[in-house]
C-alpha cells in the first residue's frame, strides 16, 4: 500500500509539474515577428473573458502596458479582448504575456488603410446620398469582423473658418455628425463583415462652405480624410394643391430650379393615405426639357385626415450626378362645407346672446352695487345714532349731577 502512495503522489505531482509548463508554454508562446517594412501595425489579441490586460514585449526586451505606453502606441481593451495599435513598430519579434485565449491567439493587422469616395464638389440642402468607405489590409479587404465591429466610421461637417488654427479653441466651428457607417449588411450596405462601410448621408447642414471629415476611430485606430464641400439651397420645390371639387382631383406639383436641374430628369412618385388608413401610390416623370413634373390624386371627398410623402429624383445639371430628395410626410383634413349664410345667422344669434348675457351680467353687478351701498348707508346712519345717543346721555347725566351739586353748596356757604 505504501509503494502504490508513493506511485500515486508522484503521478500527481509529476501531472501537476506538466500543468504548470503547459500552462507556461500557453501564456509565453504568443510570438509573432514585425517585418521592416511596416509601418504602421495593430494586435488583435483575444485573451479569457474577465482576465488583465495583456503586456506587450518589444524586440528589445520594453514592455508596453495597457496602462501606460508611449503616444505611438494606442490601446483599446475589452473585457475578453486588447486591440493595440503601433505607429512605427521596432522590427522583429513582439511577444504577449497574459492569459491568451488559445482558440482565438493573436491576429495582425498590417498596412491598414482607409479609403473613401469622394465628396461633391456641391451638394444640395435636403439631399441623401449614398457614401461608402473601404478598409484595407495589405491591400486587401479587412474582413475581421471583431475589428470592424469597433471601427466607428463617421462623416461630420464644420462651418468653414479661413485661418481656423489661429483661433481660440472656444471660437472654432463645432463639428456636426451627420452620418456613421455600417458594414452589417443592412440599408444601403451591400455585404455585412466585407470591410466596406456604406451610410446614407442626408445632407440637413443649411447652405454654406463647410470643412467635411471621414474619420474612423475607436481610441485605437485612427484614420481622417478631409476636403472643402459646398452646400447649395434645395434646387427643387414640392406644392400641394388641395381640390375642394368631387370631379378635380388633389395635385402635387414639383419643380426644378432652371440652370441647377437637368431639364427631362425629372422623376417622382407619392404615397397618399386617407383616413381609413388606405395608400394610393403615384408616379410621374417629366416631359423631355421640361422642368416640372404634375402627379395628381383623386379627390374622394371622405372627411378625415390625409397624409402624404414621396420621393424625388433629378439630374444635376453642371455635372451629371443622379439627386435623390425624400418629401417628408405632410398632412391636411377635408371637413364638411358650412353653408355661408346660415354660419352668418348662427354667429349673429350667438353674437346676440352672448350680449344679452352680458347685459344681465351688468345689470346684477349694478344691482349688487346698489345693495351693498344701501348696507352701507344704514350701517352708517346707525352708528350716527348710536354716537349722538352717547352723546346725549353723558351731556345729561353732567347736567344731572350739577344740579344735584349745586344746593349742597349753597347750604354750606356761610352767612352774613
Amino acid at each position: 500500500m505504501l509503494r502504490i502512495g508513493i506511485v500515486l503522489l508522484g503521478l500527481l505531482l509529476s501531472c501537476s509539474s506538466f500543468a504548470s509548463r503547459e500552462s507556461s508554454l500557453s501564456l509565453l508562446d504568443n510570438r509573432f515577428r514585425v517585418d521592416p517594412t511596416i509601418t504602421q501595425i495593430t494586435f488583435v489579441i483575444y485573451r479569457e473573458k474577465g482576465s488583465q490586460p495583456v503586456v506587450l514585449v518589444r524586440p528589445d526586451g520594453r514592455k508596453y502596458y495597457a496602462s501606460r505606453n508611449p503616444e505611438n502606441v494606442r490601446w483599446y481593451q475589452e473585457p475578453s479582448m486588447d486591440i493595440i495599435s503601433i505607429d512605427n513598430p521596432m522590427p522583429g519579434p513582439w511577444q504577449a504575456i497574459g492569459k491568451v485565449s488559445p482558440k482565438n491567439n493573436v491576429k495582425l493587422i498590417s498596412h491598414l488603410q482607409l479609403s473613401t469616395d469622394t465628396f461633391p464638389s456641391r451638394v444640395y440642402h435636403g439631399e441623401e446620398m449614398k457614401f461608402t468607405a473601404r478598409l484595407t489590409s495589405d491591400n486587401k479587404p479587412l474582413q475581421l469582423k471583431d475589428f470592424l465591429d469597433r471601427v466607428n466610421l463617421k462623416v461630420t461637417f464644420r462651418k468653414y473658418v479661413e485661418d481656423e488654427e489661429s483661433l481660440i479653441k472656444e471660437a472654432r466651428p463645432v463639428p456636426t455628425v451627420i452620418g456613421e457607417f455600417a458594414d452589417d449588411g443592412r440599408g444601403l450596405d451591400e455585404v455585412p463583415g466585407d470591410g466596406v462601410f456604406t451610410v446614407k448621408l442626408a445632407m440637413s447642414p443649411e447652405p454654406g462652405k463647410y470643412r467635411v471629415r471621414i474619420t474612423s476611430g475607436n481610441g485605437v485606430f485612427l484614420r481622417a480624410q478631409e476636403q472643402d464641400v459646398l452646400v447649395y439651397p434645395k434646387p427643387l420645390t414640392s406644392t400641394f394643391i388641395q381640390s375642394r371639387e368631387d370631379n378635380q382631383p388633389h395635385q402635387v406639383v414639383i419643380s426644378g430650379e432652371q440652370g441647377m436641374i437637368k431639364p427631362g430628369s425629372l422623376a417622382a412618385h407619392i404615397v397618399h393615405t386617407d383616413p381609413g388608413k388606405k395608400e394610393f401610390r403615384v408616379d410621374g416623370v417629366a416631359e423631355p426639357d421640361s422642368l416640372k413634373v404634375t402627379l395628381k390624386v383623386p379627390y374622394t371627398g371622405q372627411l378625415g385626415n390625409y397624409a402624404w410623402h414621396g420621393e424625388i429624383y433629378a439630374t444635376d445639371l453642371a455635372s451629371e450626378r443622379p439627386l435623390y430628395f425624400p418629401i417628408t410626410e405632410s398632412t391636411y383634413s377635408v371637413v364638411q362645407e358650412i353653408d355661408l349664410e346660415q354660419a352668418r345667422i348662427m354667429r349673429e344669434a350667438e353674437l346676440a346672446q352672448q350680449r344679452k348675457i352680458e347685459q344681465e351680467r351688468l345689470l346684477i353687478e349694478a344691482r349688487e352695487a346698489q345693495r351693498m351701498k344701501n348696507i352701507i348707508y344704514i350701517i352708517v346712519g346707525n352708528i350716527i345714532v348710536i354716537i349722538l345717543a352717547l352723546i346725549t346721555w353723558f351731556i345729561r347725566r353732567k347736567i344731572k349731577a350739577r344740579k344735584e351739586i349745586l344746593p349742597e353748596m349753597q347750604l354750606n356757604m356761610p352767612k352774613k
